[in-house]
Formats: C-alpha cells, structure tokens, sequence
C-alpha cells in the first residue's frame, strides 16, 4: 500500500500493473529525452549568434522535425494498445464475483457459489485493532485464490462509485443499470487496500475496498465455512 511521502506508483501485484509500470517507466524516459532535448536546441539559440541560412529554409530539416516525432508516438503507441489488450482480456476466469456499490459501502456475490454474498462496511476508528490502517480496513474482505484469473462485475445501486485498487492495476466506474466488466490475477498472497474513487456524496472517502489474496486451498476452505455460517 501507499506510504506518506510516496512519490511513484505502489509495488505491482498483478502482471497487468507490471506491465503498466514498465509502460510509465518507458514513456517517463522518452519524455526525459525529448524535454533535454529541447532545452538543449533553446539554450544553443538563446546563447549563439551565429545563424546559418540552410538551417532558417531547408526542407531537410522540415522532414526531420516531422517524421521524428511521428516515429515517437508510433514507439509509445504500440506498448500502449498492447496493455490496453490486456485490460479488456478475459479468459476462462477461475472465479466471477459481482461488486454492487452502495451509499457508502460496497457488497460483493460470488456469483459461482450459491448465496456467498457480503457487504463490506469501514471499520469505525474507535473500532480498530492495533497495526490497523483507519479508514482503509473493512469488516468484511473480499477473499480471492492466488494466481487465478478473477474477473469482476461492477455495477451500483445508487450514484456513480469507482471500484480501485491501484496495487492490482484496477479502475472500473460503478455505474447504475450498467455492469461493467474487468479482471486481474493476483500474483502472491497479501492485503491489497483501495478506495471508491469516484465523488459519490458525503461519506465518499468511507467505502475502502479490502482485497485478501491467499493460496487456492485455503480459499476453499473459507467458502466452506461461509457456507455453514450461511445455513445456521
């Protein structure tokens, strides 16, 4: 999770974040490139008087300072469409869970197991437990297997909310009679915190989002459990 003075992204936990942070890191640089390399051309201008005829008119030049640039954007482009690919991939997902967002708490169906549904409130913080993170932990988490393809249905009930969860790579609007589709792979086990990121009243900075990724044998054994507290 995000840390004070935290100047870049959070540590990825999903390959499709790594694949964004690689993205940033190879679109900062081109950046840096470009932006020293125009300092350097004002600074030369600014500091010489010398001028040469062929530079002021020549169509050399003119198609240089064009076909460049071009070739610039092609280079961010074709990684860009790439990850965008990826975000809109979904293939045999290992589990569907349906996120409905409410004024101001969120509740999730696993929609492939019979009545395994829950609402996620924030803790109070006169609730909280010592190491606690205020207004980031939930008293119920969504509960995910590691490593396997989860996609998500994200809609709400009320006004427009933001389903985020930056570690993961997640951003998906919650809108009312819409259902909105994504997925991620949880890399390795953890707790991966995120907030509603969409102003949706009063309470809007009271919807944290808890995500808990543990290994594909404990999970089961949570379902079972939610399953017998569900028929007592």
């Amino acid at each position: 999770m995000a840390h004070p003075t935290q100047l870049g992204f959070q540590d990825a936990t999903s390959p499709v974040m790594e694949e964004l942070l690689h993205f940033h890191d190879h679109t900062l640089m081109t950046v840096f490139l470009i932006s020293t390399w125009v300092l350097y051309i004002i600074m030369t201008v600014i500091s010489t008087k010398l001028t040469d005829k062929f530079i002021l008119d020549s169509q050399g030049i003119e198609i240089i300072w064009t076909a460049l640039p071009a070739m610039v954007l092609v280079l961010i482009a074709i990684p860009s469409l790439r990850i965008l690919y990826l975000l809109e991939e979904t293939n045999n997902p290992f589990l569907t869970i349906k996120a409905m967002g409410h004024q101001w708490y969120w509740s999730y169906e696993y929609t492939d197991y019979e009545d395994l549904n829950f609402d996620a409130y924030m803790i109070p913080t006169q609730d909280l437990n010592p190491g606690d993170f205020r207004l980031l932990e939930t008293d119920n988490r969504m509960i995910v297997p590691v490593n396997s393809p989860i996609r998500m249905l994200i809609s709400a009930d009320d006004v427009l909310h933001s389903w985020t969860v930056p570690s993961l790579g997640i951003k998906m609007d919650a809108v009312p009679g819409r259902l909105n589709q994504t997925t991620f792979i949880a890399s390795h086990p953890g707790i991966f915190f995120g907030q509603c990121s969409e102003i949706c009243g009063a309470n809007h900075s009271f919807m944290p989002i808890v995500i808990e990724a543990i290994p594909l044998e404990h999970f089961e054994n949570w379902s079972s459990l939610m399953f017998k507290d569900a028929s007592l």
